[in-house]
């Protein structure tokens, strides 16, 4: 599938936001730690991947009450769902100069039924002329996803049969709907209610 970015320029993708805070303290903290191990940009995206995916666990996966939606929050709490780390780690891909967006995916249970919107990242490492997914939401047993840029190892490939979607927008911000579900809600439970089903 071929990304597409919501905005004609790059520049949107390096862009602080509300939620994408990357000159926020903490984040940068974060940030400052994974290049000192770093030799070259894809090192320093493989390595804050790495970070978000397996040391800020997924809420639905550790039963943590709490909801978090800007990226110095995540990685102060280490505690999110699939939108909240997807944020973390734009925010921590761009504080390295490294042009990075938000993509989702529409995903179902075995059946078709309850669908709802799930949240990766895009990236674009300096010298490749085209975006990357990586899926930061973290493994366990069922799910195995990795940083690769050659080949897509998210944590789910979709089930059209089912009416799931590969959407192929790269957003520079978090859409209005998610933005407005995950900052309304008083808890994970409540979040659950309110995520969306579609973009």
């Amino acid at each position: 599938m071929q990304l597409i970015q919501q905005s004609p320029d790059i520049a949107a993708y390096l862009a602080a936001d509300e939620a994408i805070d990357h000159h926020h303290p903490r984040v940068r903290e974060v940030a400052a730690g994974l290049a000192r191990e770093a030799d070259d940009a894809y090192a320093y995206a493989r390595a804050a991947f790495t970070y978000v995916r397996d040391t800020v666990p997924h809420s639905a996966d550790s039963g943590d009450p709490r909801v978090t939606w800007r990226a110095s929050d995540v990685l102060a709490t280490r505690n999110g769902i699939c939108y909240a780390k997807s944020i973390a780690l734009t925010a921590l891909l761009r504080a390295h100069a490294v042009p990075a967006g938000l993509c989702y995916q529409r995903l179902a249970d075995d059946d078709g039924s309850n669908p709802v919107v799930h949240g990766l990242v895009a990236l674009r490492l300096p010298g490749h002329d085209r975006w990357a997914r990586v899926d930061p939401r973290g493994n366990k047993p069922g799910i195995d996803a990795r940083f690769s840029l050659k080949e897509e190892r998210l944590a789910w490939t979709v089930r059209e049969h089912l009416g799931e979607v590969d959407y192929p927008t790269v957003h520079a911000a978090a859409p209005p709907g998610i933005l407005r579900a995950l900052r309304s809600a008083r808890d994970r439970t409540e979040l659950w209610q309110t995520l969306p089903t579609h973009l």
